[in-house]
């Protein structure tokens, strides 16, 4: 095979893959939209710079540079004030010559108010690494569930806080749930996973991170004073 040809077939797999990854692109936009319509809230394809700015309490939307939202949806879900999103962030490497080069990574959020004043809180499942750290005394809150700490990595300044707030309800809820990562800010929750939903894996990041709010029991809501909801 001469090497014209090979050339073309090259650059006929690279457009291909091109227009194959607009048109999967273009679907999913269609069908976020769709979803954001179905349950009242706006949406925008428009990048939004400044997400990080707004939250910084989520250092998730603090990697890296070139940071802006996407495919943005807001409103009151569920009587709750949201905002879903995906999001976008650039690293940099250098190779064995020198020459540097740029990864593009992306993932979705979800961000859920609350009336009720909350403390720090980070919750995500349990990998490898933090096992290798609990051997080397790096140990994470540990619960009454067995089951419950060997899934969830958990950490809070306060431990009194987490424990209230992640008491047996909420341990099963969670357990039952999709795997998210969760962050609590002093008046909102981010739950992600460090991927791209689609419009199902965005109604199941709302659902755990109202969820764990709906479970803040209620001697924790007069202590940290509010009401439950997510309009105040």
């Amino acid at each position: 095979m001469s090497p014209v040809l090979i050339f073309v077939l090259i650059a006929a797999v690279i457009i291909a893959v091109a227009i194959y990854g607009n048109i999967q692109a273009k679907k999913r936009r269609e069908a976020l939209a769709a979803w954001a319509t179905a349950h009242g809230l706006t949406f925008s394809v428009d990048n939004e710079y400044g997400v990080d700015i707004q939250f910084p309490d989520f250092d998730c939307l603090s990697q890296g540079s070139d940071r802006y939202a996407y495919n943005i949806m807001r409103g009151a879900l569920q009587g709750r004030e949201t905002q879903a999103f995906d999001y976008h962030y650039e690293t940099y490497s250098t190779d064995s010559k020198g020459r540097r080069e740029t990864h593009h990574h992306r993932l979705s959020a979800v961000i859920v108010s609350s009336s009720v004043l909350l403390q720090p809180l980070f919750i995500r499942p349990e990998g490898f690494l933090d096992r290798v750290g609990e051997f080397f005394g790096f140990e994470d809150i540990n619960f009454e569930s067995a089951e419950f700490s060997r899934r969830f990595y958990v950490k809070a300044p306060d431990r009194k806080w987490a424990y209230d707030v992640i008491h047996a309800r909420t341990m099963e809820f969670l357990l039952a749930a999709p795997p998210m990562t969760l962050k609590f800010g002093p008046h909102h929750v981010i739950a992600y996973t460090g991927s791209t939903f689609d419009a199902a894996g965005f109604q199941q990041a709302f659902d755990v991170a109202a969820g764990i709010l709906d479970r803040l029991p209620e001697y924790v809501i007069e202590q940290q004073g509010g009401a439950r909801g997510g309009k105040g």
